[in-house]
């Protein structure tokens, strides 16, 4: 009688693999499976939490640093409460939105002239001109500011100093130029363009309505009116008048008048300094050396610091877009 092999069982895993192709899978394998998918979102979860902290903190730190760096830029203007010449930079277009506006200047100037330490405000100047509006109220403020705190102002050319920006530097006491310095351009000017001819040409017809026979007034489209026009010339010759007696009473008899004195030319400084539009030659550090007796020298001129440049750079598109995400996400826990 042979010997029968004994019987092989059947491998632990037949027992848990699925009935048929196809199947159902095991408990085992949905178990796994299923901590799996609990692990992946654990994980997500926790990486969308650690992004939101980051944006937070990140444009918390932002908002810290500009306040900072305002705080950091009033308080250093005082330089201590050291005697200083106090500078203000009257540079580019005087509008209402340019770093020289009217706005921006007076509030440099009641800060330098509040400070005590203060000695002198020196006007730098390097400005083609700009609104006559901006223009003649800085110059009536340095006027009122002058005679409440008793300081000396000086202007300073460094390039230009022309229509606008002499409007604003004969409110000085003293102004100082390069001898190649540009001075002057004492008128004023309103432009624009005319395309009725084009029109015409291209067969356009313009249709305007107006209520108020003046209301469409050197309207580019339309053709140039002879009574419209005259009006026009005699507000510009007004306000022409009102920056002659500015400078008149800014400079007073050093003033060397000519036909071409306020007729909208420039001369270089040398000149200037000949005719009286100027009183001399002379640099920044000039002036507060030994006309001011000041050499130390703070700048009040409002700038915006690096903080804030970034914040106004992405400020609009990404700023926006952070802070709407923000406020969309779900509270931290």
């Amino acid at each position: 009688m042979t010997d029968m092999p004994p019987p092989v069982p059947p491998p632990a895993a037949a027992a848990a693999a699925p009935a048929a192709a196809g199947g159902v899978p095991s408990r085992p394998a949905l178990e796994s499976t299923l901590e799996q998918l609990a692990r992946e979102l654990l994980r997500q979860q926790r990486n969308d939490r650690r992004w939101r902290v980051f944006f937070r903190c990140a444009w918390l730190a932002l908002a810290v640093a500009v306040v900072w760096g305002a705080l950091a830029q009033r308080l250093g203007t005082g330089a201590g409460n050291l005697p200083h010449t106090a500078l203000i930079d009257v540079r580019g277009e005087i509008a209402p939105d340019s770093a020289a506006s009217a706005e921006a200047l007076v509030g440099a100037l009641k800060s330098a002239f509040e400070d005590a330490a203060a000695q002198a405000i020196v006007l730098r100047i390097d400005s083609p001109g700009g609104s006559p509006v901006q223009a003649g109220i800085v110059n009536d403020e340095i006027h009122r500011l002058r005679a409440l705190y008793k300081k000396k102002v000086y202007a300073v050319v460094d390039d230009i100093c022309a229509s606008g920006a002499y409007y604003i530097a004969v409110a000085a006491d003293e102004i100082f130029v390069d001898k190649a310095s540009l001075v002057g351009s004492i008128g004023v000017l309103m432009d624009g363009f005319g395309f009725v001819g084009l029109m015409n040409k291209l067969g356009i017809e313009r249709r305007l309505l107006t209520a108020g026979k003046n209301k469409g007034m050197l309207d580019p489209f339309s053709p140039q009116n002879d009574k419209q026009r005259a009006y026009a010339q005699a507000m510009i010759e007004q306000i022409h008048q009102q920056f002659i007696g500015a400078v008149r009473a800014g400079r007073g008899e050093r003033l060397k008048e000519t036909p071409e004195t306020f007729s909208g030319l420039f001369w270089n400084g040398e000149e200037a300094v000949r005719m009286g539009l100027v009183d001399r030659l002379g640099s920044l550090d000039y002036v507060a050396r030994e006309v001011v007796g000041a050499e130390e020298i703070v700048d009040y001129t409002p700038r915006e610091n690096v903080a804030e440049r970034l914040a106004k750079r992405f400020g609009a598109s990404v700023g926006q877009g952070a802070v709407r995400a923000l406020r969309e996400l779900a509270p931290l826990h």
